[in-house]
C-alpha cells in the first residue's frame, strides 16, 4: 500500500479550488456548494469530530471519530480492533469511505413550517482510506489529532508508548474529491406568508467553553495551561 502522494505546493493549497465531480455536485442547493480550498480548510480545522461512512457486510455504517487535517490529507484515529480501520489496511485498494464535518451556526425560524431550516457549514469528502504505517507519518498524524482538540496539547502531554501505539490505528484520506456547502441568512418565506402573525428570524448558535475543571487527582500545584484560555 502506497504511503505517498503527489505533494501540494503552498500556493496551490490556498489558491486552487478543488475540482467538482459527479459525486461532489449536490442535486439540491447547488448555489450553496463551494470548492474553495480556504473555505474547506477552515470548516475542517474548526471541528472536533468527523463522521466516517463506509459499507460493512453490505450495509451502511457511520461512525463519529477524531480526526485532523495536515495539508491536503485527513487523518482519522481509532483502535486497531476497529473493523473499518482494519479493513482500510486489509488490501492495497484500501476502504472506500465518505467523511463529513458539519457546524450548525443558527436556527432559522420561518413563518411556515415548511421553510424552517438551519444555517450551517459542512464538508463532504469522498475517497479511499488507507492505513498509515510509516512511523514518522503516524507521529505527525497523532500529534495533529491531539492538537485538533486543543492546539498545543501534543507538546504538553506524554507521547504514546510502544504498547499504546500498537493498539492505535491511523488512516489517511486525501483531500481530492470533496465539496463544502454553506447556508447563511434568514428565512425564505413565501411572499403570501409575510403578513402572518408569527415571529420569523434566526437564533444564532455559538460555540463556547466553560472554565477548565481539574482532575480529582491532579496536583493542585499544577496550574491550568495558558493555551486553554485561547479556546
Amino acid at each position: 500500500m502506497s504511503e505517498t502522494s503527489a505533494p501540494v505546493s503552498a500556493s496551490q493549497e490556498t489558491a486552487t479550488p478543488y475540482t467538482p465531480t459527479g459525486r461532489t455536485v449536490p442535486s439540491r442547493g447547488r448555489a450553496r456548494a463551494s470548492y474553495d480550498r480556504e473555505l474547506v480548510h477552515s470548516i475542517l480545522d474548526e471541528a472536533y469530530l468527523c463522521h466516517l461512512g463506509f459499507v460493512r457486510d453490505g450495509a451502511p455504517v457511520v461512525l463519529p471519530t477524531l480526526f485532523a487535517r495536515v495539508g491536503e490529507r485527513l487523518y482519522v484515529h481509532g483502535s486497531t480492533g476497529s473493523r473499518p480501520l482494519h479493513a482500510a489496511g486489509a488490501a492495497d485498494t484500501g476502504l472506500p469511505v465518505c467523511l463529513t464535518v458539519t457546524h450548525v451556526d443558527g436556527l432559522v425560524l420561518a413563518r411556515s413550517a415548511f421553510h424552517h431550516s438551519i444555517n450551517y457549514r459542512c464538508v463532504v469528502v469522498h475517497g479511499t482510506a488507507v492505513t498509515v504505517t510509516d512511523p514518522d507519518e503516524r507521529r505527525i498524524a497523532l500529534d495533529a489529532i491531539v492538537d485538533q482538540v486543543v492546539p498545543g496539547r501534543s507538546r504538553d502531554s506524554r507521547p504514546a508508548d510502544t504498547k499504546e501505539l500498537a493498539a492505535t490505528a491511523v488512516v489517511r484520506l486525501d483531500l481530492d474529491e470533496l465539496s463544502a456547502k454553506v447556508r447563511t441568512g434568514g428565512p425564505n418565506d413565501d411572499p403570501a406568508d409575510l403578513s402572518l402573525p408569527y415571529w420569523a428570524g434566526v437564533v444564532p448558535l455559538t460555540r463556547g467553553h466553560a472554565a477548565p475543571v481539574p482532575a480529582d487527582d491532579l496536583d493542585p500545584a499544577i496550574p491550568a495551561p495558558g493555551y486553554l484560555g485561547s479556546l
